[in-house]
């Protein structure tokens, strides 16, 4: 808990804001105050909701001088409660809303950080471009937030994550000066690129209000399957096949095992198997091109050599643009489809790709020797070497006895994963849930540099105090 906002500085905040500008209303915090799986639920004395960068930069500023905590929250789609206040004032940005520029000759949009996914989506359509991250949380996550986050998604196998898509950044730094970074250079090699700090810092080193995105080329043509095999190491090798028959066309390739298959199309209302038998793993499969009927094609013979030389049982294509969307739903309602199974350890943990069938086959082992009954779910973005790795009750337990696992059963997943040289956050970042226990996987060398780069631009330790180390 972090010590108590004097009442003198949200007065002065309060008077800073305006009418509209912040909120100590119950009914208009709750809902900023927990993640949505309810496992994380906070406190604070103030809810300020700026509505132009230079707001922002004047609430920083009050509470820099006075030595004040601050925890900044976007969409509040995070999974590891950086977003969520423990006695902090709670800055949302939600009503950064601008959209100050779509310009394609520059392939480049800026966008303020309260903008959604969605909206950044329908932006970049409106002028014949795409923006090429995709999560399931569009409508409501935003721009600062993915920024902050370094988000990943469906796409980061073609495209990367969220820090490749971002050209320049505004950013309101932990003394409250405003930083006005917003290029929209594909190349300027002068010194640190400060803006790389800034994306993925989970809020720590200053607040982005703005920023100055990628815009893609349009798709011509576009192919998506579900296909079903026996093992992820036959997923691993058609990943390859996909990357060579394309010449780069993989737009995503999604992994999923039969009990987060089934699940979903058991628990998710709308959704049928497009397959008609069971399969132990499945793939979705999406190939993109620029030019008409190549992605088509060239997913045809991706997947008529596989089922000649057995590497895949079966598949099915999407005719319609509604099945394509189908299909996506399948892979996207996966924790839907958990929800109704009761409590479960969610871990979220990238190893090289082709170490991914063996980091599955070792998990399963030690959890099943470890914690007999689990369910276990893999499933996530192959493609990238993501695994949403989760640890569902046995069938008919107390979900309070299995909630109390859930650090043991995590260390045994994440030491694994450290053993094949991977990460313990793919790509939800640490915040509060996993800082602690990243120092146990981070070089201590590593650590040392970052406190000293937070010390530099945060000495007082206001932004997001809980987070990252």
């Amino acid at each position: 808990m972090t010590k108590p906002v004097p009442a003198d500085v949200v007065s002065r905040i309060k008077a800073v804001l305006g009418e509209g500008g912040w909120s100590q209303d119950p009914d208009v915090l709750a809902p900023h105050l927990v993640e949505w799986r309810g496992r994380w639920r906070g406190e604070t004395p103030l809810l300020v909701t700026p509505r132009t960068t230079a707001e922002v930069a004047a609430v920083v500023g009050i509470c820099a001088a006075e030595g004040v905590a601050i925890t900044p929250q976007g969409g509040n789609t995070g999974l590891v409660a950086g977003q969520i206040p423990h006695g902090e004032i709670l800055l949302s940005t939600r009503k950064l809303t601008a959209v100050r520029d779509v310009d394609p000759i520059d392939d480049a949009m800026v966008l303020e950080a309260g903008v959604t996914l969605h909206e950044a989506h329908q932006q970049a359509a409106r002028v014949g471009r795409r923006f090429t991250v995709g999560v399931a949380s569009e409508g409501s996550c935003t721009i600062g937030g993915l920024i902050s986050t370094n988000a990943g998604g469906t796409a980061v196998l073609r495209y990367g994550m969220m820090r490749e898509q971002v050209l320049g950044v505004e950013a309101v730094l932990p003394n409250g000066e405003i930083w006005n970074g917003l290029k929209r250079l594909r190349k300027d090699n002068t010194g640190y690129d400060l803006k790389q700090l800034l994306i993925g810092a989970e809020g720590t080193l200053g607040i982005v209000t703005a920023a100055s995105l990628k815009l893609h080329a349009p798709l011509a043509s576009r192919a998506v399957a579900v296909v079903g095999l026996n093992s992820p190491t036959d997923a691993i090798q058609l990943l390859a096949r996909a990357k060579d028959e394309t010449g780069g066309g993989v737009e995503a390739f999604e992994l999923m095992g039969l009990l987060g298959f089934a699940l979903t199309i058991r628990n998710v209302p709308g959704l049928r198997d497009p397959l008609p038998t069971e399969h132990p793993w499945y793939v979705l499969i999406e190939i993109a091109s620029g030019e008409p009927g190549t992605a088509e094609a060239a997913l045809e013979r991706l997947l008529a050599k596989a089922l000649g030389d057995g590497l895949i049982a079966d598949a099915a294509v999407a005719q319609t643009e509604t099945q394509m969307k189908t299909f996506w739903h399948i892979r996207e309602g996966h924790s839907a489809g958990q929800k109704p199974e009761g409590a479960v350890w969610k871990h979220d943990i990238s190893v090289p790709v082709s170490k991914i069938p063996a980091f599955i086959e070792k998990a399963d082992a030690a959890l099943d020797e470890a914690f007999p009954g689990v369910r276990i779910i893999a499933f996530g973005h192959v493609g990238d070497g993501n695994v949403h790795y989760d640890v569902l009750k046995p069938v008919g337990a107390d979900d309070d006895a299995h909630d109390a696992l859930r650090e043991q059963g995590a260390r045994i997943v994440h030491d694994i994963t450290a053993s094949f040289a991977g990460s313990i956050s793919a790509e939800h970042g640490l915040g509060a849930m996993k800082t602690a226990e990243a120092l146990t996987y981070k070089d201590p060398i590593e650590v040392a540099a970052l406190r000293a780069i937070r010390g530099a631009l945060d000495p007082k330790r206001i932004m997001n105090p809980r987070v990252l180390f």
